[in-house]
């Protein structure tokens, strides 16, 4: 019903840039909220950054200062992530909510994309 495809992910040194795009396709009405959430080994999936579809951003404090989220148009979203840490290593998943064709809500996430920064 709704796929979100992810490109972007790779290896960096630290201190190295990635840009992270999401695309939404299917069976849309309407997209309410696009964002970013990552998940280490080991460790629980955590929110990065989201936009709503007024252009709200919301970043987790990890993010702040280094992670800006952005939408090319009403079904992508990008990120770009600037000076990043090891620490920032992770799976990052393309997480995306509004309403189907038919009127029903939903929430996808997309199959994720690694981001791999070396020390």
């Amino acid at each position: 019903q709704v796929q979100l495809v992810e490109s972007g992910g790779g290896l960096v040194q630290a201190g190295g840039s990635l840009r992270l795009s999401c695309a939404a396709s299917g069976s849309i009405r309407s997209i309410n909220y696009m964002g970013w959430y990552r998940q280490a080994p080991g460790k629980q999936r955590d929110l990065v950054a989201t936009v709503n579809s007024g252009g709200t951003t919301s970043y987790a404090d990890s993010a702040k200062g280094r992670i800006t989220i952005s939408r090319a148009n009403v079904k992508t979203v990008s990120q770009q992530m600037n000076s990043l840490k090891p620490e920032d290593t992770a799976v990052y998943y393309c997480n995306a909510g509004g309403t189907l064709a038919w009127g029903a809500a939903y929430e996808y996430w997309g199959q994720g994309t690694q981001v791999a920064v070396s020390s």
